[in-house]
């Protein structure tokens, strides 16, 4: 076993706020529990649940790390007891409990994968809180098939632009919801076949014009959004929400949903059970790593912070003007 460093370098929420209470402080190295991973930190990403965590809004699970950070890429460090099918010095990048703006973080075995071949450590890092997102709500719990159609709301986001990717990849016809013709322009060239700009237009009439209605709404924003997307939904279409941006209630037609036979379903990813992850990550591993090794999908990089700039990196994702994600490299 190699010898760890004492002390690390890591990002701490100071106290609820905005990215301002993020500040740069030393801890000790974590050491790997029974079934788990030390991965010596590369690169990690921001991600609206971390902007959520740090306002104080979505406490980390019982047992995670309190610091923020829910994606990483670099190279196994320690092993914990019961570990088999990892060694040190492998490159890893991982779906984290918690814990990744450090430069040295824990995970269970299950939810870390090997980098797709050809991917550098940033892309690598850009991968598992979207593709994990996407692959569970658009596939499994969305069930989308070739030759349907799917609504994708904020497609310039990260998990935007992995939605958009993947359904194409896989067979689908896409709509999307963005703010700015810019936007809209960038996601057309990851294979949007429709970009429709939600604050000039009733998206929703213009969905309808469009395509005359969807099998599937991957929905971040909620709120009364979730009757308009339920109304576009075509018999047996399935609407899945990930987030909710604009509130956590909406007023649905349920005798609508009944005669349409359709499902309202959603679902959050950190609170799932290890089982559950390591399943993601096994359908992931057959179905989509090969896709990204061919260069048939990639993951979309705006911009890269260092880690100590984790304050700047969270403003510019609250600014809204990226395309992909914002990262850091540590």
């Amino acid at each position: 076993m190699s010898v760890l460093p004492a002390t690390m370098t890591c990002i701490e929420i100071s106290r609820p706020g905005g990215p301002e209470v993020l500040v740069p402080a030393t801890r000790p190295v974590p050491r790997p529990a029974a079934g788990e991973i030390l991965i010596k930190v590369a690169a990690t990403a921001v991600n609206r649940p971390d902007i959520a965590q740090r306002a104080g809004l979505y406490p980390p699970p019982p047992g995670a790390s309190d610091l923020p950070g829910l994606e990483a890429a670099g190279t196994v460090a320690a092993i914990g007891e019961g570990v088999r099918d990892w060694r040190e010095g492998d490159a890893v990048c991982a779906l984290t409990p918690g814990g990744s703006y450090a430069e040295y973080c824990t995970v269970p075995a299950p939810q870390c994968l090997p980098p797709p071949r050809g991917l550098d450590m940033a892309q690598a890092a850009a991968l598992p809180e979207n593709y994990f997102t996407v692959w569970h709500n658009l596939f499994e719990r969305g069930q989308l098939k070739a030759g349907e159609t799917v609504l994708i709301h904020g497609g310039a986001s990260g998990i935007g632009t992995t939605a958009i990717q993947l359904a194409k990849a896989f067979g689908a016809t896409v709509l999307t919801t963005v703010r700015t013709a810019d936007k809209a322009a960038a996601v057309r060239k990851l294979g949007a076949d429709h970009a429709i700009l939600y604050k000039d237009n009733d998206w929703a009439a213009e969905a309808k014009k469009l395509a005359g209605g969807v099998d599937v709404v991957l929905d971040m924003v909620a709120g009364d959004y979730v009757a308009k997307n339920l109304g576009l939904l075509r018999q047996d279409g399935r609407c899945v929400v990930i987030a909710t941006q604009l509130g956590a209630k909406a007023e649905v037609n349920v005798a609508a949903l009944m005669f349409n036979r359709q499902t309202l379903t959603g679902s959050t990813l950190r609170p799932q059970s290890i089982a559950n992850k390591g399943r993601m990550a096994k359908g992931l591993r057959e179905h989509v790593w090969p896709l990204l090794e061919a260069g048939k999908i990639r993951p979309i990089l705006f911009k890269t912070f260092p880690l100590r700039e984790a304050a700047a990196a969270h403003a510019e994702l609250e600014r809204a003007d990226h395309v992909g994600k914002v990262m850091m490299a540590v």
